[in-house]
């Protein structure tokens, strides 16, 4: 048996670092970009002139104000951000270091400048809402569709419109298409990045925040003796609860008792250091947290004493209230907290239809959903495949109305034998697109703090989704507009194509000069 070829280690010889200079270095920039690369590929895949348009919409800097930044160095930042699954100060730092990633945000030459500071992504977030990033997944599943114009049985021709034509113009009406595709619907919850919440360390938290406003509010001129808060003993007394390991009801609940108590001191005497006031000393997020603290504050004691565990809008985190408890029932969480959301999958191509704060019956929503695939493509779905939430009798009867097939287990006992029978991986595409999502985009830990961010922090993530199935499927669609309606696009499909043979020849040519060598 012929033995296996082992990779030699590499023969270069050491140098001190003391020796080596930047200048010394050599860099392949005086060699062309690869045009094989992912990000040169998906940057020619990806229509900019529709996402800069809708994102140029939302700047009105055409009116007044001075000139924003680069609408593609934003849009490609936020992608390549979504993509590497990159923190905000880290996505800067690689399009700074990366010349494909510069080429890809639309630079002519490469730059060893940040392109703008990391907080902006906060700005961009907000400008970029939930509606604006929807608006550019329609754009992107567009481009995809174009593949289905040029059918077996006619031929294109450009018109002026833009849109593909038959060559010869046939007299009968064409048939309206009422049902066609298949539409998959689930919902899942986008966990944010929060400590998981327990009653204690809620009482805790808002009580060291309180302490801060207190300090805040306190001036001798106007208050004399400062109000006394117990801090110290506070903090030693939650420390002895929450440091062990096993904690009986008991124990916990006098712990509670005792933080309880704490923060209703000090609220009060924050109402009292407030009477001195004429005007509100506080600004918008102090007002913020001290209207947390108070809702926080009344929710624990009607649980304690009650004593139960559950409340309508329980606030879970001071810093970010606008989170509610999703309860699952999955293996590794029965409880998750963030937003809920739900997602259609129609040709592997997701949509955000719905997203919401507090949890909702997924079974109310299945019939927006198809009237959404309805406004977005022209008609309804031929098939729908959905969990068994979503198979309620109402939902069936609607269904049944429109002409939709439901594929689903049937009502009442099950037959002998069943024409329709649904296979169990029916539904196993949108499930991957979750736990793509979760596993390689960040899904699993929504890491913005307000509600607008972290929706658009969501809708960007289904955006990515998306791009990259549109990197797998788009080629040819590409290669059929070009063909079809311009002979600009055939001149740039040609370039490209004479680049990539040059680079091929270049590559065989060195190639073979090395072998000659190692032969001589």
């Amino acid at each position: 048996m012929a033995k296996a070829q082992k990779n030699r280690a590499s023969k270069q010889p050491y140098v001190s670092t003391e020796q080596l200079t930047l200048t010394g270095f050599e860099t392949p920039f005086s060699h062309s970009l690869r045009p094989d690369n992912r990000w040169i590929v998906l940057s020619l895949q990806i229509p900019w002139d529709s996402l800069v348009s809708v994102y140029s919409s939302e700047m009105n800097n055409d009116r007044t104000g001075a000139g924003g930044i680069n609408p593609r160095v934003v849009l490609g930042a936020l992608i390549i951000k979504h993509i590497c699954n990159l923190t905000d100060r880290e996505t800067v730092l690689q399009i700074q270091e990366n010349m494909y990633m510069q080429y890809f945000i639309g630079y002519s030459s490469f730059s060893d400048k940040a392109p703008f500071d990391a907080s902006l992504f906060v700005d961009i977030r907000k400008r970029l809402g939930l509606t604006q990033l929807n608006a550019l997944n329609e754009k992107i599943v567009e481009l995809s569709r174009v593949k289905h114009v040029v059918t077996d049985d006619e031929t294109p021709k450009p018109s002026d419109s833009g849109v593909a034509v038959t060559s010869d113009a046939p007299k009968q009406a064409s048939v309206e298409v009422t049902h066609k595709g298949k539409l998959i619907v689930d919902a899942t919850a986008c966990p944010q990045d929060i400590a998981y919440p327990t009653d204690l360390n809620l009482l805790n938290d808002a009580r060291m925040k309180s302490e801060e406003l207190l300090d805040f509010l306190y001036t001798p001129e106007l208050h004399g003796q400062k109000p006394r808060t117990y801090r110290e003993v506070a903090r030693k007394r939650y420390l002895q609860t929450a440091q062990k390991k096993k904690k009986s009801k008991k124990v916990v609940r006098c712990a509670l008792r005792k933080q309880l108590c704490y923060l209703g001191r000090n609220l009060r005497s924050i109402d009292k250091l407030l009477d001195a006031y004429t005007l509100m000393p506080f600004d918008i997020h102090q007002c913020k947290y001290m209207f947390v603290i108070r809702t926080l504050y009344a929710q624990q004691k009607q649980m304690y004493d009650s004593k139960t565990h559950s409340i309508e809008d329980r606030i879970v985190s001071i810093h970010q209230p606008h989170v509610r408890p999703i309860v699952r029932g999955k293996t590794t969480a029965d409880v998750e907290f963030g937003a809920k959301i739900q997602v259609s999958l129609m040709d592997g191509y997701a949509f955000l239809d719905d997203l919401s704060w507090d949890a909702f019956n997924e079974g109310t929503r299945l019939i927006s959903s198809v009237e959404k695939y309805k406004a977005r493509f022209g008609y309804y779905p031929q098939m729908v495949a959905a969990d068994k939430i979503y198979c309620n009798r109402e939902n069936r009867r609607v269904l049944k109305e429109l002409g939709i097939e439901l594929r689903a287990k049937a009502l009442g006992r099950p037959k002998a034998v069943d024409e329709k029978h649904v296979s169990p991986g029916e539904r196993n595409p949108i499930e991957g697109k979750f736990g793509q999502a979760k596993t390689a985009y960040g899904m699993d830990r929504i890491r913005a703090r307000l509600p607008k961010t972290s929706e658009s922090w969501i809708a960007a993530i289904i955006l990515v989704l998306n791009l990259v199935r549109l990197a797998r499927t788009v080629p040819y669609a590409l290669m059929t507009r070009i063909m079809t309606f311009s002979a600009s696009g055939i001149r740039k499909l040609w370039g490209v194509l004479m680049r990539f043979i040059q680079t091929r020849i270049g590559e065989l040519y060195a190639m073979n000069n090395g072998m000659a060598w190692r032969l001589t």
